[in-house]
């Protein structure tokens, strides 16, 4: 297939992905232009880090102590994974994505593929990439994706995909007065994928709907402050059929609940799960960064109802909208020092062990009050109570 017709295609195909639907895209050997793509959130602090490095590059120590001379990116590879290859903070892509602008406009348009350099020059660092023809050849061929265009992600997205839309926090406890299921066919306590679920409460003629266990309150671990309301996502359920209102016999009215039928499910439903209209699928572009501003937070559960949790589960921190969070931010996680006697002293004095970082958050979704994240690493478990600040 001649070039120009592959980039033809290219655009086309990638118009349809900022549509928000699925396409497929091929896939060359090489970076294509800014302009192709989504407008990707890089703000303004981000930015001017990048250009500032991109003046001078980046001094040495601020590499990572076995930083390879050249790497080749990978399928499945993330921004993540290679700023931990390059530089001692992942959190600080902007150095790795200002080391040489010139080249890497967007860290967004790095493929599978590609070769990064890293140049040492008079204490400072510079990545580039290397274009001397042969050094990787992929051949373009088309291929079904669900990301943009194949360039990499930023950090494994399908991790985080399920509590993009279906992971929700209410700022009251709106479900209490949501349709609910009632029953289900032939007495059926538990309900499976396929079931039908009857239901009663005002409704919309929506096909698409989503089921919810009882929203739960989330208490700040600190002041005690209801935060919110997590609502744990059961499944989705398909629109049949309206209820009603029937005259008996005995001329008593009776009501008919709404039928639906359940479409995908979590986990078994029940009597007493809520339902909810299904919204627009959010299109995530994340860029690691860390906080502009201090961060005193703490974690607030566990998704799941775990008591601990770690690297790659999901957990809920008292830090939101309102406190400056936002979509990306990188955030150490830190385990209360303990309180022990100093058994050789005399007095017996009572001593406050430091503070101790143990692993990293990424933030994903924010709410009003509340964020979730994701563990990224964590050297001991997670609990309801760790402490999160700025990287």
């Amino acid at each position: 297939m001649p070039l120009e017709t592959c980039s033809m295609i290219l655009r086309h195909r990638r118009a349809a992905l900022a549509l928000g639907a699925a396409a497929l895209t091929v896939l060359g050997g090489w970076a294509s232009t800014a302009a192709a793509f989504p407008n990707y959130p890089i703000t303004e602090g981000q930015r001017r880090t990048a250009n500032e490095v991109a003046q001078a590059g980046v001094p040495l120590s601020e590499l990572a102590p076995d930083a390879p001379d050249a790497y080749v990116v990978k399928r499945g590879d993330t921004l993540w994974d290679i700023s931990k290859l390059f530089l001692r903070r992942p959190w600080r892509w902007p150095e790795l994505w200002g080391m040489n602008m010139a080249q890497i406009r967007n860290p967004h348009l790095i493929y599978p593929g590609q070769r990064l350099v890293l140049v040492r020059k008079d204490g400072r660092a510079y990545l580039q990439f290397d274009d001397q023809p042969g050094v990787v050849k992929l051949s373009p061929r088309a291929r079904a994706s669900d990301v943009d265009g194949g360039a990499i992600a930023a950090i494994p997205l399908h991790l985080i995909q399920p509590f993009l839309n279906d992971a929700v926090v209410l700022d009251g406890n709106e479900f209490e007065t949501a349709p609910r299921i009632v029953a289900g066919r032939e007495g059926r306590v538990l309900l499976g994928r396929g079931d039908s679920a009857y239901v009663r409460g005002e409704l919309t003629p929506r096909r698409d709907w989503r089921v919810f266990r009882n929203a739960k309150p989330l208490k700040d671990p600190v002041t005690a402050e209801v935060l919110g309301y997590e609502a744990a996502y059961v499944g989705s359920a398909e629109y049949v059929r309206a209820g009603s209102t029937v005259t008996a016999a005995d001329g008593q009215t009776e009501i008919v609940p709404a039928t639906f039928t359940l479409t995908t499910l979590r986990q078994e439903a029940g009597a007493g799960d809520r339902l909810a209209p299904t919204g627009p699928r959010d299109e995530p572009n994340f860029v690691p960064h860390a906080p502009a501003q201090p961060v005193q937070g703490a974690v607030v559960s566990i998704y799941g109802d775990g008591l601990s949790a770690g690297q790659n589960q999901i957990v809920a921190i008292n830090r939101g909208r309102r406190d400056g969070m936002e979509a990306g931010h990188v955030l150490a996680v830190l385990r209360t020092g303990e309180r022990v006697t100093d058994r050789e002293d005399p007095a017996r004095a009572q001593l406050k062990l430091p503070d101790e970082a143990h692993g990293q958050l990424f933030v994903f979704r924010v709410f009003e009050r509340v964020s979730y994240a994701l563990i990224l690493t964590a050297q001991t478990a997670v609990r309801v109570g760790d402490r999160c600040t700025q990287p």
